[in-house]
């Protein structure tokens, strides 16, 4: 081992990505340990730190180039040992001269006080925290007045921030380019506006709301109002997922649909309020737009939007069609209900997005509008490669056997299909058309009627879910 140039040995150890195999090297020889503690850049911690001072100490020091920690308590018990409290992240801050991303997750005794402490870390530009209930609004924005150069900033169930001061300097410091705020109760729609000209520098957004708690955050109307009055450049916005968001017609988040030039990614769940009107607009502006998600209100789930302009038909889908020739990838669902949907997207709509599209990935859960008839208007989908059905029931044995004259289909996934058995997969048995085939959840389909129908082979049969 000592025979080997040093450049040589580092090329080696930064090939070893498992920490369980670099921590084994380690133990070789002192030459290994010391390389690796040099090279070591990442750790990731949480309920074997016992006690957590001590020993986060001591890997700070042993560590002394770490750039990102990562520190999660899932499954925490006191029995455990005591949690990383803000002397912890002080450590951090005094230690950690390098940091540039910091994960915090359960970490339920971390409070303002520790915040502050992170706030020396100049370098820091990515914090994500995942309940952190004793943090506050005051805590973060201690934090961004101290790091300046933070541009990805990750909000997921932090119950306590309610003051959004933090927002506002945000976007006065033009740093920020990733910011995802899920299932924080007192942040609403309205907030996002205090980012003013920080939405320019926005390059990715993620604005979840918990959905049992849809209604709890009461809207400043004055606030929500801004968003017409006021300029919100989305120019280099590139993805932007909304989840369980209520969205007025032509104010607050519609806005930002609206005013999209770049965007390549777009994610709507259950957003009740979302127009044809707005997705038209979108594929007239972001013509590169390269991946759609759609999870929309079944008819009974949401009764109000029966028959209501107020949600999404086959127009938008049109709209995609025409006007953004790059879409690659198209996920379309309805929510979880024991009725379908017959007013929103139909079969028309999800082909003709197909046809003019160069359309890679295909997925359709609970879409009970596509049948057989979909399935053979597939044969012609020169450029699928991957196709998923979830839960749709009107496909049956005829249609399946199709697949086998998909032109280049290489990845299928089927799951709590009722109307398909074996006899389906036949034509595929031997022919290794497939390089990947997944079934999960189909009661007609055996393990045995799974075998040689791919390269590669995934089955799993839980039933749970038709009871």
């Amino acid at each position: 081992m000592d025979s080997i140039p040093e450049h040589i040995v580092w090329e080696i150890l930064s090939r070893m990505k498992k920490t369980n195999d670099r921590n084994a090297v380690s133990l070789v020889c002192k030459r290994l340990f010391y390389l690796d503690n040099a090279q070591r850049e990442c750790i990731k911690v949480g309920c074997g730190m016992d006690p957590a001072d001590e020993a986060l100490t001591c890997l700070c020091i042993r560590f002394q180039n770490l750039s990102k920690v990562e520190i999660t308590y899932s499954g925490w018990m006191s029995k455990l040992g005591k949690q990383l409290d803000d002397k912890g992240l002080l450590i951090l801050a005094k230690h950690c001269p390098l940091l540039t991303d910091l994960s915090l997750s359960y970490c339920t005794f971390i409070t303002d006080v520790g915040l502050r402490y992170l706030a020396s870390s100049s370098k820091l530009s990515s914090l994500r925290l995942n309940f952190t209930p004793r943090i506050t609004g005051c805590g973060i924005l201690s934090l961004v007045v101290g790091c300046k150069n933070l541009s990805r900033l990750h909000l997921i169930r932090c119950l306590n921030v309610s003051s959004v001061e933090w927002l506002e300097y945000l976007g006065k410091l033009g740093t920020l380019e990733d910011l995802s705020i899920k299932n924080c109760r007192a942040i609403g729609e309205g907030d996002l506006i205090k980012l003013g000209l920080g939405w320019n520098k926005l390059r990715r957004l993620q604005f979840e709301v918990d959905a049992n708690y849809r209604y709890m955050k009461v809207y400043d109307r004055l606030s929500v109002d801004r968003w017409q009055k006021q300029h919100v450049p989305c120019e280099n916005m590139l993805e932007l997922s909304l989840v369980n968001c209520i969205i007025s017609p032509g104010r607050g988040l519609a806005c930002v649909l609206t005013k999209c030039k770049n965007l390549q990614r777009i994610h709507l769940d259950m957003c009740v309020g979302v127009r044809d009107f707005d997705i038209i607009c979108l594929s007239e502006r972001s013509s590169d737009l390269q991946s759609v998600s759609f999870r929309v209100p079944s008819d009974f789930s949401l009764p109000s939007l029966v028959n209501n302009p107020l949600r999404l038909t086959d127009e938008s889908l049109k709209a995609l069609a025409q006007n953004c020739s790059k879409l690659e990838s198209v996920r379309i669902s309805f929510s979880d209900g024991e009725f379908p949907s017959s007013s929103s997207f139909t079969l028309n709509g999800i082909l003709c997005l197909i046809n003019k599209c160069p359309v890679r990935q295909l997925a359709l859960d609970h879409v009970y509008s596509f049948n057989d008839v979909g399935m053979e208007a597939l044969c012609a989908a020169e450029y699928l490669e991957t196709l998923e059905l979830v839960r749709c029931q009107e496909i049956s044995d005829e249609g399946l056997q199709l697949v086998s004259q998909f032109p280049r289909l290489c990845i299928l996934r089927l799951s709590k299909c009722l109307g398909i058995s074996d006899d389906g997969l036949k034509p595929l048995i031997g022919s290794f058309k497939l390089d990947f085939l997944a079934i999960e959840d189909c009661p007609q389909i055996s393990e045995r009627g799974v075998q040689g129908a791919a390269k590669s082979v995934s089955f799993r049969q839980d039933l749970s879910w038709m009871y």
